[in-house]
C-alpha cells in the first residue's frame, strides 16, 4: 500500500465520528464548517465595487512592496508557464475510458472494462483523475529533466494495487516519485474498534467493513538547492455498512519546501492554489492554508517543514459532486504551481555551502515524515504494506549536523526565521 492510502486509513480511525452526508446546498450561500478547527464560518466573501465581478486579493505586510513582487512574479511566471503547456492528457471527462487511458503512464489499476461499465460513478471518475494527474505531472517533469520515469506496477493481495513512477538521479531531479494507488478490502476488527471508541458505531457485514481507497501522491527532490521540493496528495475513501449505505470523504493538499526563500516563487505557488480554492468557496484557501501550516510542523524543532500550501481532510460536504470538482481543481494546479518555478531556477549556480544547507533541510524533511506523518507511521506498522512506496517520499541524500545553526544575517537564517514564523505570501 502506498503512503497516501495508509494515511487515509489511519485518519479513518480518528475521524469516523464526523462522517456523514448532507443534502445539496449552494456553497456560496451557506456557512461552511471547517473540520480542522470545528468552527462555523459565517463569512461568504464579497465582490468589491469596481472590480468587474472579480475577487480582490488583499496584500499584507508592506502592501506596495509585496504587490510589486507579485506583479513581477506573474510577469516572469507567465512567460515560464508557456513552456510547460502540452497536450498530454485531456482535462475533461469526455471520450471513452479506453481512449483516455492511452495517455496514462500505465493502464489503470482497475480493468478498463470495469471502469467503462461504471463510468459515471465517483470512484471511476476519481481513478481516472488520479491517473491523469500522474501522467500530466510525470511528463512535465520528464520534459524539463530529459530523463524517463521507471513505471512500476504492483498488486496487493488483499485487493487492488498501484502504479509507482520514480525517476532517480536525473539531470534536474535527484529523486522524483509520483504514485497512484487503488486498494480495496475490509477494515480490520481493531480499526473498527477504534472507530467505535470515537463515538461512531459502524455496522459491517459479518463484522467487516468493506472499503475502497484511492489517490495520487508525489514528492519531488531536485538537485539544485534553488529549486524547491514539492509534495502533493489527493485521495478518496469510501466504506460500506451492513445496510448498503456508503460513507465517503476526500482529502489532500499541495505544499512547497524551499531551501532558500524566493518571494516570487512563494507568491506564484500560493496564488495558483488560492485561485483553485476560490472557485469553490472563499474560506477554502485561508482555512486550508492554516491547516497546512499546522500539519506540516516539526514539533521537536519548532519549525514548519516548508512554506506550506493547502491541506484538508475528511471533506464530505456539501455533496459528493461538488467536493470532487474541488479536488479536481486542486489536482489541475500541480503543473502550473510548480513547473514555472523549476524552469526559473534551472540554470542557477550554487556553492558547496548552499548544497550542504540543502542536505540539512532534507534531514528535517526526513524527520517529519518518519516521526510525525500519520500515513508513514501507520503504513510501516501495517502487515502487507509496500515499504518502497511508503518511503518513496524520502530524498536520495540528506545530512544531519550536530548543533547546526546558521549564522545571523545569512540567507539560511532568513529561511529558518520563516519556518519558525509562518507568514502570508499573497
Amino acid at each position: 500500500m502506498s503512503s497516501f492510502v495508509l494515511c487515509t486509513l489511519s485518519r479513518t480511525l480518528r475521524s469516523a465520528a464526523r462522517l456523514g452526508n448532507v443534502g445539496k446546498v449552494d456553497l456560496a450561500s451557506v456557512p461552511w464548517r471547517s473540520r480542522a478547527v470545528g468552527t462555523r464560518h459565517m463569512s461568504y466573501g464579497r465582490i468589491v465595487n469596481g472590480t468587474g465581478g472579480k475577487r480582490v486579493l488583499w496584500v499584507t505586510g508592506g502592501a506596495a512592496a509585496v504587490a510589486g513582487v507579485a506583479a513581477a512574479a506573474f510577469s516572469h511566471f507567465q512567460r515560464a508557464e508557456m513552456a510547460t503547456r502540452r497536450d498530454v492528457v485531456k482535462e475533461d471527462e469526455e471520450g471513452s475510458i479506453a481512449e483516455r487511458c492511452r495517455a496514462f503512464m500505465s493502464p489503470p489499476v482497475t480493468p478498463v472494462e470495469q471502469l467503462e461499465k461504471r463510468k459515471g460513478e465517483i470512484r471511476t471518475r476519481m481513478e481516472m483523475l488520479i491517473m491523469q494527474t500522474q501522467a500530466e505531472f510525470c511528463r512535465a517533469l520528464e520534459e524539463v529533466d530529459g530523463g524517463k520515469f521507471r513505471v512500476d506496477r504492483w498488486s496487493r493481495e488483499e485487493g487492488g494495487g498501484g502504479i509507482s513512477c520514480v525517476m532517480q538521479d536525473g539531470k534536474v531531479f535527484e529523486k522524483a516519485g509520483v504514485n497512484v494507488s487503488v486498494v480495496s478490502g475490509f477494515l480490520t476488527e481493531e480499526a473498527a474498534k477504534q472507530m467505535r471508541s470515537r463515538g461512531k458505531v459502524l455496522k459491517g457485514k459479518d463484522g467487516k467493513l468493506p472499503f475502497i481507497a484511492m489517490g495520487v501522491s508525489s514528492v519531488i527532490h531536485p538537485k539544485n538547492p534553488h529549486i524547491p521540493t514539492v509534495h502533493f496528495n489527493y485521495r478518496y475513501f469510501e466504506i460500506e455498512e451492513e445496510d448498503g449505505s456508503k460513507q465517503w470523504w476526500f482529502g489532500g493538499g499541495t505544499d512547497l519546501t524551499p531551501v532558500y526563500i524566493d518571494k516570487e516563487d512563494a507568491a506564484l505557488f500560493h496564488s495558483v492554489l488560492r485561485e483553485a480554492c476560490d472557485k469553490h468557496h472563499p474560506k477554502y484557501y485561508p482555512d486550508f492554508k492554516n491547516w497546512c501550516d499546522r500539519y506540516f510542523y516539526v514539533r521537536h524543532r519548532g519549525e514548519t517543514r516548508g512554506i506550506g500550501g493547502i491541506f484538508f481532510d475528511d471533506l464530505d460536504s456539501p455533496n459528493q459532486e461538488e467536493v470532487f470538482n474541488f479536488v479536481k481543481s486542486c489536482a489541475k494546479t500541480v503543473v502550473p504551481c510548480y513547473l514555472p518555478i523549476v524552469r526559473k531556477h534551472l540554470n542557477d549556480s550554487f556553492t558547496q555551502e548552499e548544497k550542504d544547507w540543502q542536505q540539512v533541510r532534507r534531514g528535517r524533511y526526513v524527520e517529519f515524515n518518519l516521526v510525525y506523518d500519520r500515513g508513514v507511521k501507520f503504513g510501516l506498522a501495517t502487515p502487507g504494506s509496500r515499504v518502497e512506496s511508503i518511503l518513496m517520499s524520502l530524498p536520495l541524500t540528506a545530512r544531519w549536523e550536530y548543533m547546526h545553526e546558521p549564522r545571523k544575517g545569512t540567507k539560511e537564517a532568513e529561511m529558518l526565521e520563516v519556518l519558525r514564523n509562518p507568514k502570508e505570501w499573497i
